[in-house]
Protein backbone atom coordinates (compact mmCIF):
# COMPACT_ATOMS: atom_id res chain seq x y z
CA UNK A 1 0.00 0.00 0.00
CA UNK A 2 2.83 2.09 -0.78
CA UNK A 3 1.40 5.78 -2.11
CA UNK A 4 3.98 8.08 -3.60
CA UNK A 5 4.71 12.14 -3.37
CA UNK A 6 2.34 12.54 -6.46
CA UNK A 7 -0.33 10.98 -4.89
CA UNK A 8 -0.07 12.81 -1.22
CA UNK A 9 0.33 16.05 -3.33
CA UNK A 10 -3.59 14.97 -4.86
CA UNK A 11 -4.69 14.11 -0.76
CA UNK A 12 -2.98 16.63 1.28
CA UNK A 13 -4.20 20.10 1.87
CA UNK A 14 -0.74 21.45 1.71
CA UNK A 15 0.59 21.84 -1.87
CA UNK A 16 4.32 22.89 -3.63
CA UNK A 17 7.38 22.80 -1.49
CA UNK A 18 4.91 22.47 1.52
CA UNK A 19 4.34 19.15 0.91
CA UNK A 20 6.63 17.64 2.89
CA UNK A 21 6.35 14.34 2.58
CA UNK A 22 7.23 11.80 -0.18
CA UNK A 23 5.73 8.68 0.71
CA UNK A 24 3.44 6.40 2.87
CA UNK A 25 5.35 3.33 3.50
CA UNK A 26 2.83 1.59 5.88
CA UNK A 27 -0.87 2.46 6.28
CA UNK A 28 -3.31 0.10 8.69
CA UNK A 29 -6.39 1.58 10.43
CA UNK A 30 -4.08 2.47 13.63
CA UNK A 31 -1.15 3.99 12.19
CA UNK A 32 1.12 4.95 9.53
CA UNK A 33 4.40 5.46 8.24
CA UNK A 34 5.95 7.91 5.92
CA UNK A 35 9.41 8.90 4.66
CA UNK A 36 10.67 12.67 4.06
CA UNK A 37 13.50 13.77 2.68
CA UNK A 38 12.28 17.81 1.87
CA UNK A 39 13.92 18.44 5.49
CA UNK A 40 17.42 18.35 3.51
CA UNK A 41 16.22 20.50 0.66
CA UNK A 42 17.61 24.06 1.16
CA UNK A 43 14.45 25.41 -0.27
CA UNK A 44 12.65 23.96 2.53
CA UNK A 45 9.84 26.69 3.26
CA UNK A 46 10.10 25.97 6.92
CA UNK A 47 13.61 26.96 7.18
CA UNK A 48 15.57 30.26 8.72
CA UNK A 49 18.18 31.49 8.80
CA UNK A 50 19.28 28.54 6.82
CA UNK A 51 18.22 26.07 9.28
CA UNK A 52 15.23 23.55 10.46
CA UNK A 53 14.75 23.48 14.22
CA UNK A 54 13.24 20.70 15.43
CA UNK A 55 9.89 21.41 16.17
CA UNK A 56 9.36 21.68 12.65
CA UNK A 57 9.02 17.80 13.18
CA UNK A 58 5.68 18.75 14.13
CA UNK A 59 4.56 19.69 10.90
CA UNK A 60 5.96 16.28 9.09
CA UNK A 61 3.53 14.53 11.96
CA UNK A 62 0.73 16.67 11.39
CA UNK A 63 0.65 15.96 7.24
CA UNK A 64 1.27 12.42 8.22
CA UNK A 65 -1.87 11.97 10.16
CA UNK A 66 -3.83 14.02 7.16
CA UNK A 67 -2.59 11.23 4.76
CA UNK A 68 -3.88 8.37 7.31
CA UNK A 69 -7.52 10.13 7.31
CA UNK A 70 -6.85 10.34 3.29
CA UNK A 71 -5.78 6.56 3.43
CA UNK A 72 -8.61 5.54 6.12
CA UNK A 73 -11.48 7.59 3.71
CA UNK A 74 -10.44 5.33 0.98
CA UNK A 75 -8.19 7.73 -0.74
CA UNK A 76 -10.30 10.88 -0.29
CA UNK A 77 -8.86 14.24 0.38
CA UNK A 78 -9.50 14.55 4.20
CA UNK A 79 -11.63 16.72 5.86
CA UNK A 80 -10.46 19.71 6.73
CA UNK A 81 -8.86 19.87 9.85
CA UNK A 82 -5.87 21.57 12.40
CA UNK A 83 -3.85 20.76 15.29
CA UNK A 84 -5.49 21.73 18.12
CA UNK A 85 -2.78 20.87 20.57
CA UNK A 86 0.14 19.07 20.93
CA UNK A 87 1.40 17.31 24.50
CA UNK A 88 4.00 15.36 26.20
CA UNK A 89 6.12 16.66 23.28
CA UNK A 90 9.90 15.43 23.51
CA UNK A 91 12.30 16.99 22.10
CA UNK A 92 16.27 14.83 21.63
CA UNK A 93 17.98 17.05 18.84
CA UNK A 94 18.09 20.65 17.98
CA UNK A 95 17.49 20.45 14.84
CA UNK A 96 15.58 18.59 12.07
CA UNK A 97 18.07 19.29 9.04
CA UNK A 98 19.97 16.19 8.77
CA UNK A 99 21.14 13.90 5.64
CA UNK A 100 19.29 10.90 6.55
CA UNK A 101 15.86 10.52 5.76
CA UNK A 102 13.25 10.90 7.87
CA UNK A 103 10.99 8.54 9.14
CA UNK A 104 7.81 9.65 10.25
CA UNK A 105 5.26 7.62 12.41
CA UNK A 106 1.61 8.39 13.41
CA UNK A 107 -0.79 6.24 15.50
CA UNK A 108 -4.31 6.61 16.41
CA UNK A 109 -5.20 6.57 20.11
CA UNK A 110 -8.81 7.29 19.49
CA UNK A 111 -11.15 9.44 17.81
CA UNK A 112 -14.48 10.15 16.48
CA UNK A 113 -15.95 12.19 13.62
CA UNK A 114 -15.12 15.58 15.80
CA UNK A 115 -11.26 14.68 16.85
CA UNK A 116 -8.94 12.09 16.68
CA UNK A 117 -5.52 11.99 19.44
CA UNK A 118 -2.36 10.26 17.69
CA UNK A 119 0.66 9.62 19.09
CA UNK A 120 3.93 10.28 16.71
CA UNK A 121 7.67 10.15 16.47
CA UNK A 122 10.05 11.64 14.12
CA UNK A 123 13.57 10.14 13.74
CA UNK A 124 16.12 9.69 11.06
CA UNK A 125 18.67 6.90 10.91
CA UNK A 126 17.37 4.92 13.73
CA UNK A 127 17.36 7.66 15.72
CA UNK A 128 14.14 9.21 17.51
CA UNK A 129 14.33 12.90 16.60
CA UNK A 130 10.74 13.96 18.35
CA UNK A 131 8.02 12.71 19.93
CA UNK A 132 4.88 13.66 21.20
CA UNK A 133 1.13 13.08 20.76
CA UNK A 134 -1.51 15.75 19.01
CA UNK A 135 -5.45 16.26 18.99
CA UNK A 136 -6.91 17.10 15.69
CA UNK A 137 -9.89 18.62 15.07
CA UNK A 138 -12.23 17.75 11.95
CA UNK A 139 -14.14 20.84 11.14
CA UNK A 140 -17.53 18.64 10.10
CA UNK A 141 -19.14 19.61 6.99
CA UNK A 142 -16.10 21.60 5.52
CA UNK A 143 -15.18 20.54 1.42
CA UNK A 144 -12.14 20.95 -0.57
Amino acid sequence: MIRDRAWLAAHLPHHGAMCLLDAVEHCDPQRIVCTATSHARSDNPLRRDRRLGIAIGVEYAAQAMAAHGAMLGGGERPRVGYVASVRSLELFATRLDREAALQVVAERLSGDDATVLYRFEVGAAGECLLRGRATVVLRAGAAR
